[in-house]
């Protein structure tokens, strides 16, 4: 007969970590990027499409009279990021492109980290009452707790940067800024610095990619650990005795406060990666 004993917590967590991948195997992996996690990209890609609807319903609907809860809440996001991209992104050409994006970027995000308010353990109950549980063992829904997914949106805006910065400084501009900027010399001194300068450029760059990415997902996977820990309080209910009772309201309680506290972590880590996007683009139409 197999054994029907329940899990141990790292059974537990372990089993929350894993993802749906394209291994087969299923097994839990913090980075690797030969990896496809179909669960991150059916979560992301449903977010990003959620977001956009949004977008579209609330400028469907909006109207020149009184306008409603929903055309309201639109129209003050809408305009806290076109101000946030007035200060920061000085060209008003590119800011017709780099606004809207900045906007999508801080409801998809917020709509990501937000799946990471729903109990733990619900897409597993609903997968086993579908009948899939054996073809979906491993399952994670919090795409931004994912490093490949982070890392891969981080990659974006380091192809925005490089692009406004070969357009804006055009091609030899740019290509002069690398081995001129930041140690400005002249005559000898600029081909001595040239290496350095070229070196100080390329680790910038990788420096503001790596931890704009490392960033969303560490807040994000550090929560999601969070919830799981006092998820495993409420094994405690399986009992009725006066310690199972503490540890399940103790359960209770911690799940709320956490929550309750989630929900600016939320927000926070999407403006600041949309503040991030602003600055980073900001910067790559200005000069050393």
């Amino acid at each position: 007969m197999a054994s029907t004993a329940a899990p141990t917590a790292s059974e537990y967590i372990v089993h929350h970590l894993g993802h749906l991948n394209s291994t087969g195997h299923k097994q839990s992996v913090i980075a690797d990027f030969s990896i496809v996690n179909y669960d991150t990209l059916f979560w992301s890609i449903s977010m990003g499409v959620l977001a956009c609807f949004v977008m579209w319903l609330g400028a469907r609907r909006a109207a020149s009279g009184v306008p409603g809860k929903m055309q309201a809440a639109i129209e003050m996001l809408v305009e806290m990021v076109d101000e946030q991209a007035k200060n920061i992104v000085h060209n008003e050409v590119s800011r017709r492109f780099v606004a809207p994006l900045a906007l999508t970027v801080f409801l998809w995000i917020i709509l990501m980290n937000t799946l990471d308010l729903l109990p733990v353990d619900l897409p597993h109950y609903i997968i086993n009452a579908l009948g899939w549980g054996e073809a979906i063992h491993y399952h994670r829904i919090v795409p931004t707790a994912d490093l490949n997914a982070t890392i891969g949106m981080s990659f974006g805006v380091l192809l925005l940067m490089l692009y406004y910065g070969l357009k804006i400084k055009t091609p030899g501009g740019f290509v002069k800024e690398l081995f001129t900027a930041p140690f400005h010399a002249h005559g000898i001194g600029a081909v001595i610095l040239a290496p350095a300068n070229f070196l100080l450029n390329i680790i910038e760059y990788a420096a503001k990619t790596v931890s704009l990415g490392m960033r969303l997902f560490g807040n994000m996977f550090a929560g999601e650990l969070i919830f799981m820990l006092i998820a495993l309080l409420g094994g405690a209910w399986a009992g009725w005795n006066a310690q199972s009772v503490v540890l399940g309201v103790g359960h209770l309680l911690a799940g709320s406060v956490w929550a309750i506290f989630h929900i600016l972590i939320v927000l926070l880590q999407a403006f600041i990666f949309m503040m991030l996007t602003l600055v980073y683009v900001g910067q790559a139409h200005e000069g050393h």
